[in-house]
């Protein structure tokens, strides 16, 4: 494994995307233990796996200013996965915490809405907010404050989204960046072989949730995949499985074996950058 200097000017600030949370097991897979590892600090969001964007978004301000104090840092880089950059770019743009943000680095986030989201609100609205009250039954016994399933799905429309953009626009003080990933194909993650299926059958590539035109922002770097055969999903995204995606070395600056050097690679840029 690559080593990386990740002593960053300002502290890591890790937000992650929806159905999971923050806390022993962990969103983040080895990605936080490697990047300290490398240097970096490295705090957390701690918003509700399944709560709206303005929920969540009041628990990420107070999380936000309690890592400030912790640090004694001026500002944070956040580093957000799916769902997590729309709520940076509210906590931004709307609750006016730009003064606190150096950078926010996007990974596979909507910023253009998921088409396959407005197919999937076609479906009667009875079922949809019978399944998300399931939905939010469970989040809630796993920790969840303000679990709001149904209202989460709606704002991950194309039509929501943009909205949101119109009233969240960039902020010229904070430095942006997105990137993108894709599946090789059904088998790159068998966790996500149904949905990678369906996606594929209504919009091509994607990393099982998301196409890569619906994830392009600001600074957006590129689609990136696995080595090999092997692809990335929206789960590799964030180390689901905790260990290497393979063990063949990258043909190009596009392919990556193994998902914690990526971020290594992210940080140390905000380093040499400044931030």
């Amino acid at each position: 494994m690559k080593n990386y200097n990740c002593k960053t000017k300002y502290p890591v600030f890790l937000i992650h995307g929806m159905g999971f949370r923050d806390g022993k097991i962990g969103y983040w897979g080895r990605i936080p233990h490697t990047l300290r590892k490398w240097g970096a600090e490295v705090y957390f969001g701690c918003q509700d796996a399944n709560g709206s964007i303005e929920s969540n978004c009041e628990t990420l301000k107070s999380s936000l200013e309690k890592a400030i104090a912790e640090s004694s840092a001026e500002k944070v880089n956040i580093i957000a996965h799916s769902k997590g950059g729309l709520e940076a770019r509210y906590l931004i743009s709307t609750l006016g915490m730009e003064g606190y943000i150096a950078s926010l680095t996007t990974i596979s986030t909507p910023h253009n809405g998921s088409r396959t989201m407005d197919k999937l609100m076609k479906l009667p609205k009875i079922l949809l907010k019978a399944g998300s009250r399931v939905f939010d039954f469970f989040e809630g016994i796993g920790g969840d404050r303000n679990p709001d399933t149904y209202r989460c799905l709606e704002q991950l429309t194309t039509s929501f989204i943009r909205r949101f953009n119109e009233e969240n626009p960039d902020n010229p003080d904070v430095f942006y960046q997105s990137f993108g990933f894709k599946m090789k194909d059904p088998l790159s993650d068998i966790f996500m072989t149904v949905p990678y299926i369906a996606v594929k059958l209504l919009n091509g590539e994607s990393d099982g949730l998301l196409n890569p035109d619906e994830v392009e922002w600001r600074n957006f770097r590129g689609v990136y995949t696995g080595t090999g055969k092997r692809g990335i999903s929206h789960c590799d995204e964030v180390d689901m499985r905790r260990r290497p995606l393979s063990r063949k070395m990258p043909a190009n600056e596009y392919e990556i074996s193994d998902i914690t050097e990526f971020y290594g690679e992210i940080v140390s840029e905000l380093k040499e950058k400044g931030l």
